[in-house]
């Protein structure tokens, strides 16, 4: 008997065998360069338009950490926890949804971090594209920028915290410390701010919750949940005060450029 091979089926046999043949090519490939005598590498350095083999793993390694690198050097992270907070203070369950609030910390981190986007730009990005720089002197030229902003709005006793636990010299210069020194300095000080401005938003908030509940409660309407009734007028304060753009303002200059 001769047995009958639907033709999508076939396609998706040769799919997946194709995938799994580039699979297993770029496994070895990478498990060659790892593995590869040291007095041989040279022999299977390969080169694509005069960019090694290594330097092209190393750019790839580079683009794939950039949300990482985002969210640990920039002002992202405030923002984003400032936004979470406000939504659970006014008692919203997806209101602005997750996506919304991500653009909006976003489009704000390019906004505020403009100057240092400009200073790497032109101080490292150009040059390098232009080919008058090497890649391992791009990388310390733009970390110069965001090094320099990090410090500025890093709390000093963060900066001694991890100074301490890396065992640096108490005698170096802020300025000469590593960049693995400043980057945790600089999100744990960050992580307060965004928790202290978090405290300050639910405070207004809240009062409405308890002017509510006590009305409510002193009415005997007990079993009417009280976020049902002060959810409408939260929302109506924030609109009132202009809410987003005194939020907006404040965490644009809050950052010191």
């Amino acid at each position: 008997m001769t047995k009958t091979i639907n033709p999508e089926t076939g396609k998706k046999q040769k799919k997946h065998r194709l995938v799994g043949k580039v699979s297993a090519c770029m496994l070895v490939s990478t498990l060659t360069l790892l593995f590869w005598p040291a007095g041989t590498k040279a022999a299977v350095n390969f080169s694509v338009n005069g960019t090694s083999t290594l330097e092209i793993i190393e750019m790839l390694t580079i683009m794939a950490l950039i949300p990482s690198i985002l969210i640990m050097t920039s002002c992202f992270t405030r923002i984003i926890i400032v936004l979470s907070f406000l939504r659970s203070a006014l008692g919203l369950q997806q209101t602005p949804p997750n996506q919304v609030l991500i653009g909006i910390a976003l489009f704000l981190t390019l906004f505020t971090m403009s100057p240092v986007i400009s200073d790497i730009n032109k101080d490292a990005y150009q040059p390098y594209k232009q080919e008058q720089i090497t890649q391992e002197e791009f990388i310390q030229k733009a970390s110069v920028p965001l090094k320099e902003f990090m410090l500025k709005n890093t709390k000093k006793t963060d900066i001694s915290l991890f100074r301490s636990l890396s065992k640096t010299d108490s005698k170096t210069n802020v300025k000469d410390l590593p960049i693995t020194v400043v980057i945790p300095a600089f999100m744990t000080s960050e992580l307060k701010r965004a928790f202290i401005i978090g405290f300050l938003l639910y405070i207004p908030f809240m009062v409405i919750d308890i002017i509510v509940s006590s009305t409510l409660m002193s009415m005997g309407m007990i079993m009417l949940p009280p976020t049902m009734i002060s959810l409408p007028f939260k929302i109506l304060l924030f609109i009132i005060v202009d809410g987003w753009d005194l939020l907006f303002k404040a965490l644009v200059t809050g950052f010191n450029l």
